[in-house]
């Protein structure tokens, strides 16, 4: 339980990360602690403290988690300016260590792209996105980094446009942010990120067996083709597909849980149908003899 409103526990904060209600959040830690130990909760971006009062403008409207080494000076005080800013600020209990004592996941910070003049890190990939092209994203924007930017270009340009702009290439041939071996590039990242959960796990099966064809491994594969499919054909702007790819309220284990529902949904559906059909197949005509009436009007003669 949080000491005060002003602080949230490493475990509530695990339970918000990934949804739409998931907080920005501020590692503060100085560059000495951060160097122990280069890893980031997950979504969090670095700053320094000591521009609080440059960067506290641009977290408007938006609720914050502020992490320090220990969850003592350095995020009180900067959760403090935050909170004068008009900015709701809380300071996470036990700071980076007791997240990492609690045992949640944290993201190796060498594996984050370079971001560019703005903070966001910056992919390219193919354009009209499927399925692991809209997963990753989906991925990287809840766990990694909630500002990065997607490019979706001609599939010939993906390497050139990626080193002229700076942008990291992914779901495309020799690159390290693609298919390895039986895995789609969302398992690599899960894996590579250090995001692995039951729920992601459980994801990512669904991902690779749609992603690859391979719809054997996860029952749910089939529904999650066809809706990828269906998208495609919906929209004909790369972002807005990719937006409507994966319904932003949902967690893991949401996703998990409505793909199981909406298959649920569809073999019911298909269950009715084929009784339908059959029913209309062995339903007599009018005035064979195996019909009710017909029965009657023969026992009558």
């Amino acid at each position: 339980m949080s000491a005060s409103y002003t602080s949230i526990s490493p475990d509530k904060l695990s339970r918000l990360i990934g949804t739409a209600a998931a907080p920005a959040l501020i590692d503060v830690r100085i560059d000495e602690d951060f160097s122990a130990d280069p890893h980031l909760i997950p979504g969090a971006v670095r700053r320094s403290h000591l521009d609080v009062q440059d960067w506290a403008s641009r977290l408007t409207r938006q609720s914050v988690v502020v992490v320090c080494h220990t969850g003592k000076k350095l995020s009180e005080g900067t959760a403090a300016w935050l909170r004068c800013g008009k900015v709701a600020a809380e300071v996470l209990e036990g700071g980076h260590v007791g997240w990492k004592e609690a045992n949640h996941p944290t993201v190796p910070a060498n594996k984050i792209p370079k971001r560019d003049g703005r903070r966001r890190t910056v992919w390219v990939t193919r354009s009209r996105p499927k399925i692991d092209r809209i997963a990753c994203p989906w991925l990287i924007r809840r766990f990694v980094d909630p500002a990065a930017v997607f490019l979706f270009v001609t599939p010939a340009e993906v390497e050139a446009v990626a080193e002229r702009l700076g942008a990291t290439p992914f779901d495309v041939e020799n690159v390290f942010w693609s298919h390895r071996g039986e895995l789609c590039t969302f398992d690599v990242m899960v894996k590579e990120f250090g995001l692995s959960s039951p729920a992601l796990e459980r994801l990512a099966t669904m991902v690779r067996a749609a992603d690859t064809g391979r719809l054997d491994l996860s029952p749910e594969a089939p529904g999650l083709l066809a809706a990828s499919l269906g998208l495609s054909r919906m929209f004909d702007d790369d972002l807005e597909q990719l937006n409507a790819g994966f319904p932003s309220p949902r967690t893991p284990c949401a996703i998990v849980r409505g793909s199981r529902s909406r298959v649920r949904s569809l073999r019911r559906a298909r269950h009715r149908a084929c009784s339908r059909r059959r029913g209309h197949r062995s339903r007599p005509h009018a005035g064979s003899s195996s019909s009710p009436r017909s029965a009657l009007h023969a026992s009558g003669r």
